[in-house]
């Protein structure tokens, strides 16, 4: 063998040697698993869609900024459908096959009391982008949830209705088979009855069903100025177009439901003029809202709605509390002990304030959410009738320990 072989030879054995030497901590550290388990079928996937949307971009935004400490989050999706088994199937897969660390979700309040017994029973925390019906995080310690409880949102509408409008007689319409739709009924009636409004009539129906004439005909029969209405995105707007085009011209205010630009397409051009309580509003001129909603804008071409920003919001609160976990104990602590994980990230999330696209957030130790600004808009459609927008009417501020609102009138921005 020559002089030029063996030098060769040396040369890629001592190599080989060199990258057998080389520390394992040099490799990209493994992600952390956070599951999302939202509508994305079913009627309920007007919201589900856009909470899809604000994970993603929640996803891409913090793995931008370092993710946790140098680790990035990997979101792993479940459709959760509209149905409570179906979140209960999410759910499992996500927390016994995906091993995530938390769990954003369900869409729905009813999929909540379903699927968030199985979480705490696993150990696993949640945080509800948008189940806001009485009880929510009372349904187990490892639950809390980043959308304001009806009993904040479902007054402030009802009274801005009274106080701009001058509504004196109302008829209050609510899907009985949607659980959150049944609990912010009773919201609406009990603020109706605070502020003086006659109630004329409450009448139900359920978010299957496909035609409203008899129902808005009884409406419209009771001579309401306003109509009250709980319900979802695509039975809601359904129900809102057939009475416009029965001839009812009074006021529309809608509940949670009504809070997507999903519901412009399904009730057109007859959207136009319906007032909703919002946990959020695009035009705050916050920092990380003003970031968000350019991200948005620049993925959809529009400006996003209250669904998107309590996802972003929810996947935040995850992040956020792992890189105080990672700051104070350090993850590697719980290298093999993800029960231990998980129930040290629930503990560490509720004891945190939280700068977000809503607000300044934080939990009570239910882990019911403290938010204190809230906003009420009107629909303006633009002329294509496919197309528009919540402006705003009010901001509200309210604050948490004398549980009193105050409202001021906001410059209405353009459609």
């Amino acid at each position: 063998m020559n002089r030029r072989k063996l030098i060769t030879l040396f040369l890629l054995s001592t190599l080989t040697l060199i990258m057998g030497m080389m520390p394992l901590h040099a490799q990209d550290p493994a992600p952390i698993k956070i599951g999302v388990a939202v509508a994305q079928s079913g009627t309920a996937s007007p919201f589900g869609v856009e909470q899809v949307i604000g994970a993603e971009i929640a996803e891409a935004y913090f793995n931008e900024k370092g993710g946790v400490n140098g680790v990035p989050i990997d979101i792993i999706f479940q459709d959760a459908g509209t149905d409570e088994n179906s979140a209960i199937n999410a759910f499992n897969v996500l927390m016994n096959q995906e091993n995530v660390v938390g769990i954003m979700g369900p869409t729905l309040s009813q999929q909540a009391f379903a699927a968030v017994p199985e979480a705490d029973r696993v150990g696993v925390p949640v945080i509800a982008p948008s189940n806001t019906a009485a009880g929510i995080p009372q349904i187990s310690p490892f639950n809390a949830r980043v959308s304001a409880p009806v009993t904040v949102l479902a007054p402030i509408a009802l009274k801005t209705a009274v106080e701009l409008e001058g509504v004196s007689r109302a008829v209050v319409i609510f899907a009985r088979n949607d659980a959150f739709s049944s609990s912010e009924t009773q919201l609406f009636q009990s603020a109706a009855a605070e502020i003086g409004l006659e109630v004329a009539a409450v009448l139900e129906y359920q978010t299957t069903d496909t035609s409203f004439d008899i129902l808005a005909s009884d409406a419209i029969g009771n001579e309401p100025d306003v109509i009250v209405i709980s319900g979802l995105a695509v039975d809601g707007g359904t129900l809102v177009r057939t009475l416009r085009e029965l001839g009812y011209e009074g006021v529309i205010v809608g509940g949670n439901g009504f809070n997507t630009p999903n519901i412009f397409p399904i009730c057109q051009e007859y959207c136009d003029g319906i007032i909703v309580a919002q946990a959020y509003n695009n035009q705050v001129e916050t920092d990380i809202n003003l970031e968000f909603r350019a991200l948005y804008q620049e993925r959809e071409g529009r400006l996003p709605g209250q669904f998107p920003a309590q996802a972003f919001t929810g996947i935040q609160v995850f992040v956020e509390a792992l890189i105080e976990l990672d700051n104070t104990v350090g993850l590697d602590s719980f290298a093999d002990d993800l029960a231990g994980l998980r129930s040290a990230l629930n503990d560490t999330l509720l004891l945190l304030e939280y700068n977000t696209p809503i607000g300044i957030i934080s939990f009570d130790p239910d882990g019911e959410v403290i938010q204190g600004n809230f906003y009420v808009a009107q629909v303006v459609m633009n002329e294509d009738g496919e197309t528009g927008t919540f402006s705003l009417l009010v901001s509200v501020n309210v604050m948490p320990e004398e549980a009193e609102a105050t409202e001021e009138p906001v410059s209405t921005p353009e459609a």
